[in-house]
C-alpha cells in the first residue's frame, strides 16, 4: 500500500544521495550504517520505555533503505550482492524494532506481559511473510502482496508508537501491534494459498525434479557395463548391431 509513495520519497532523498555519491560513499556503506542506526535506536531506547525517542532515531536511519537503492541505480553499481545485503539487513532492522518492543513489554511495562507475546508473534509472522515470498520466488512462483507488507508494518508501528508515547496513550501502540499480528498472519495465509493455487494450476511443474522413465539413467549415475555373452567371448546384442556373431572358424 505504501509503495505508492516511493516516488515522492525518492525525490526527497535524491539530493542527499547525490551528495553522498560525490563524496565517494558507497551504497553498501549506507546500507550498513542505516541498519546499525535502526538497531541501536530500537534496542537502546525501546526497552527503557523511551518509545518516541527511539522512533526519532530510527526514522533518521530508516530512509537509508531508499537512499542506498537510489545510489546504486544512479551510479550503475546495482548488483546481486547489494540486493542480498540490503534484504538481509532489512530483516535484521525489523527484528530489532519488534524485539525492542518485546523487551519493553517484558520489562519496564511489565504490567502487560501478554503484549510481549503478541509483539513476538507479530515479529515471527513478519519474518515468515518475507520468507514465504523469498521461497516462492526461488521455486519460480509468485507470493507478493497481502494486507500487511513490510513497509506497512514498519510505518504503522513507528508512527503509532511515536504518538502513543507523546500523547501518553499506550493503548494506541497495543492496538496497532495486535492488528499487525493478525494482519501478518493473514498475509502469510494469503501468500501460502496463492502459491498452492499456482502449483495446482500447473501440475506438470509441481515436482522439484523431473520424473525418470524406465530405461532412462538418473542424472549422476553411471550406465552399467555391457555383460559378456557366455561362450562367445563377445558382448551382448548391442556390440554388433543387434545379433551375436558366431566365432570365426579356421
Amino acid at each position: 500500500m505504501l509503495n505508492r509513495f516511493r516516488q515522492f520519497w525518492t525525490k526527497v532523498i535524491s539530493p542527499i544521495a547525490n551528495l553522498l555519491l560525490r563524496l565517494g560513499v558507497s551504497a553498501d556503506a549506507v546500507t550498513l550504517v542505516g541498519t546499525i542506526g535502526v538497531c541501536a535506536g530500537a534496542l537502546i531506547f525501546f526497552p527503557r520505555g523511551h518509545i518516541w525517542l527511539g522512533v526519532v532515531v530510527i526514522t533518521c536511519f530508516v530512509f537509508s533503505d531508499l537512499i542506498d537503492g537510489y545510489m546504486a541505480r544512479t551510479s550503475g553499481t546495482s548488483s546481486k550482492w547489494g540486493s542480498y545485503l540490503d534484504s538481509t539487513l532489512d530483516r535484521l532492522g525489523d527484528g530489532a524494532i519488534f524485539g525492542g518492543l518485546v523487551l519493553y513489554y517484558a520489562g519496564s511495562a511489565g504490567d502487560t506481559p501478554w503484549m510481549a507475546a503478541v509483539t513476538l508473534w507479530a515479529l515471527v509472522m513478519g519474518a515468515t511473510t518475507s520468507y514465504a515470498r523469498a521461497k516462492a520466488e526461488s521455486l519460480g512462483l509468485h507470493a507478493s502482496g497481502g494486507i500487511a507488507e513490510r513497509s506497512d508494518r514498519l510505518v504503522s508501528v513507528l508512527v503509532i508508537g511515536f504518538f502513543s508515547d507523546v500523547l501518553n496513550l499506550p493503548i494506541l501502540l497495543k492496538i496497532v501491534l495486535c492488528a499487525l499480528a493478525v494482519a501478518s498472519t493473514i498475509t502469510v495465509v494469503q501468500r501460502t494459498l496463492s502459491v498452492r493455487k499456482q502449483v495446482l494450476a500447473d501440475p506438470a511443474n509441481a515436482r522439484l525434479t523431473p520424473p525418470t522413465t524406465p530405461g532412462t539413467a538418473t542424472p549422476g549415475t553411471a550406465t552399467p557395463p555391457a555383460q559378456e555373452t557366455p561362450g562367445t567371448g563377445t558382448t551382448g546384442p548391442d556390440s554388433s548391431g543387434g545379433a551375436d556373431v558366431p566365432p570365426a572358424t579356421s
